[in-house]
């Protein structure tokens, strides 16, 4: 039976030998055979299971979601059905901003004036309100009131560097994990101490273990969050919550 090597299958689909080994590390796609040098080999049914993936990717379906599918624990029509309806919502949505858009700029422009009323249509105040509401049941309203007045305390400067310091931490512990580091090593552990540090500012109180631990398990269980990291490294999210569990275990309360 012939068999393709990984650069073999990179070059064939586009898809990075980075990304077969997390496949294959996560149980997605397990090579047909693992050659010298721990070189992978797949043959013609893991190519059909590669592109079932990349299919099913294509149309916006988690990592998770297509194990599932692929493994037979989930019917595929009633993944896509979910999916479908979760697009429908997010095209209804976008379609009102771009018409908010658009009628803003008629009104910079000096054309017909709007209501207060639909500046913020579209905008989705709404989903903004649902995680707040995760918040308050998860934390309290002591820790979400503090984190609000700890950001309004900030200076315009400060807050519009708050994406970039947390893109700093993905991307340094991304760089420990590719390079094999597990997430109790002394190096990982210093990075989410930083990341704890600020964590505790943006917070305005000392997170407890028990707190610390939740944000973590809100990084894998919601899809928002868990795209975001694995847009920076697949697998980062998981990564990142078994570090800030170690972390919690080790120095909080």
């Amino acid at each position: 039976m012939r068999t393709w090597s990984t650069a073999e299958v990179a070059r064939m689909t586009g898809v990075t030998a980075r990304t077969l080994r997390h496949y294959d590390a996560i149980g997605l796609l397990e090579p047909a055979a693992t050659g010298h040098g721990g070189i992978r080999h797949y043959g013609e049914p893991e190519l059909l299971r590669l592109q079932q993936i990349l299919l099913l990717k294509r149309l916006g379906l988690g990592l998770d979601v297509v194990a599932e599918i692929l493994d037979g624990g989930l019917a595929e029509v009633e993944a896509l059905k979910r999916h479908a309806d979760q697009l429908h919502v997010e095209r209804r949505r976008l379609d009102l901003l771009s018409a908010t858009v658009d009628a803003t700029i008629r009104q910079l422009e000096g054309g017909q004036e709007m209501a207060p009323e639909t500046w913020f249509d579209g905008l989705d105040a709404g989903k903004q309100a649902q995680y707040e509401a995760e918040a308050r049941s998860r934390w309290g309203d002591a820790v979400v009131d503090a984190g609000e007045e700890a950001i309004r305390a900030m200076t315009p400067e400060e807050r519009t560097r708050i994406p970039a310091i947390f893109a700093d931490l993905h991307r340094r512990l991304a760089e420990l994990r590719e390079g094999g580091a597990g997430a109790d090593n002394a190096g990982v552990q210093a990075i989410v101490g930083e990341h704890y540090r600020f964590i505790e500012r943006l917070w305005g109180t000392e997170p407890t273990a028990e707190a610390y631990k939740g944000l973590g398990a809100l990084y894998t269980e919601d899809p928002a969050f868990a795209t975001t990291f694995d847009e920076v490294a697949m697998g980062l999210a998981r990564y990142l919550r078994e570090a800030m569990d170690a972390y919690a275990e080790a120095n909080l309360d």
